[in-house]
This record gives structure tokens, sequence and C-alpha cells, in this order.
């Protein structure tokens, strides 16, 4: 689409939108586009917008170990900060036993993550969740898990997960609802399958490795890869271009 300017005959091109010219309060021509139709307002129960599901391993006041899934959960640097649930196992234990595992499941994981979802590691199940959750002291053999031991902390890691950030909390606040926990996590130690690793160098292949992702309670993994950010510092690994992502071993479909 094209507009001829009646003031001196330039003509703009435009393409898609039509411009709007207008003139500043210093008379300076200014030229605009419609703006696009108006989004709907909405009142979603939740705002799982796509995150990247965890499952946390950490201690039991008894010396076992408890496994959850997380469905908040990004990282600054080597610090993980976490968001749970007030008055879940989780934040009970990382309260006096600051030691965990942020293991990071792949999307052939996605059933076994779903098994974890309606259990709770306390034994006497917090009465807001005692609809839908009920108790279960093995949570690992209960998913279909396999937990191998760490390295810099005593909660197992994950086998399975093709990522497995050892970590160790740092601080824990309420939100200011006072229904939720946020943890922050600094991360002592990564453990990475050599499926989705660049070969002779320390860089998770982007390629290679797709997380499982959590979209308005709904499981996803991820699609052929955009571009790349500037900042990037990914070697190019020795792979078919035209290869989607999570190509690499990513880990065993649960059993």
């Amino acid at each position: 689409m094209q507009i001829q300017t009646p003031a001196t005959g330039t003509t703009i091109a435009t393409t898609g939108t039509p411009a709007l010219r207008t003139t500043s309060p210093t008379g300076a021509a200014r030229t605009h586009r419609e703006a696009p139709p108006a989004h709907t307002v909405i009142e979603p129960s939740v705002l799982y917008f796509g995150t990247p599901v965890a499952l946390l391993s950490t201690e039991n006041e008894d010396g076992t170990f408890n496994l959850a899934p997380v469905s908040s959960a990004w990282a600054l640097g080597h610090t993980v900060v976490l968001g749970l649930g007030a008055e879940g196992h989780t934040g009970h234990n990382l309260r006096t036993r600051p030691g965990l595992v942020i293991n990071l499941p792949g999307p052939g994981l996605w059933q076994a993550v779903e098994r974890l979802a309606p259990l709770t590691g306390c034994e006497r199940v917090p009465e807001a969740k005692r609809e839908m959750f009920r108790f279960e002291a093995d949570k690992f053999r209960a998913a279909g898990l396999t937990p191998v031991d760490s390295g810099t902390v005593r909660p197992p890691r994950v086998a399975e997960c093709p990522l497995q950030l050892e970590a160790r909390t740092v601080r824990i606040r309420p939100d200011d609802g006072g229904d939720f926990l946020i943890v922050e996590a600094r991360v002592l130690r990564v453990h990475a399958d050599p499926g989705i690793v660049v070969p002779g160098t320390d860089h998770v292949d982007p390629g290679a490795w797709s997380p499982l992702l959590y979209n308005f309670r709904h499981y996803f993994g991820l699609g052929p890869e955009l571009g790349r950010s500037f900042r990037s510092r990914t070697p190019a690994p020795a792979r078919n271009p035209q290869d989607g992502p999570g190509t690499g071993r990513t880990g065993p479909a649960p059993a």
C-alpha cells in the first residue's frame, strides 16, 4: 500500500497496517500505524505460560528422600529461584536441610512427572490438599524413577533426567500473600547427559536438549530452533542442522 502526502508529494510505502500522518506540537510530520485489534481481557485461573518442569529431591526428617515436581523455576547465573507452596513438604524439608537436587526432565518423562503430581511426602496431608493429593513415602518408586548418589549434597539425583543440578538453599522467604515460598538455591555441581553436551566443552547443546515445559497445565517439548542470542557462546555442534531439539539422548521414556 502507498500513501502520497499532499504537501510534499512524498510517497510512503506501507505493508499491512495503514499509516496515519499527523503533526507534532512543533510542526514536524509524524507517521503512525493503526493499532492492532484489541486484546480480550481474561482472568485465567493459573499463569503457567510455559515454564520448565523440575523434579526437586530433598531430605526428609528420617533420612529418607522426597521427590516433587515444580513448574516455577528460573536461573540467575548459578542461583536458581524456586516457587513452592507454603504448606508443601519440599519447603518444610529445605527449612532445616538445605541440600537439594534440581533435576530437569526431558519430554519423554512427562508421564513420570504426572505420576508424581498427586503425591505428597507429608504423612499428614494438609487440609487444602486432601481432596486431590495422597501420601506416598517412596516417590522414586511410585514414579518409576531411579535415585543415584550426589557428590555435594545428601539428596539423590534422578538418573533419567538429562540435567541434574546439585544445590544448596541460601534463602527462603514467603511471598506477600503468604501462600508460597520463594527459595534461592546456589548450584554447586551440574551433571549432564553426554548426549546433550557439545563434545570437548562445558556447553549444553541447545539443539540436543529439549526441556519438558508446563504450558497452562499441559506438557510440551520444544519445537525447531528459531535463532540464537547475540550473547551465545555455544560452539556449533557436529550434528545435522536440520535435526530438531531433543535429538540427543535425553533419558529413556518412563516404564
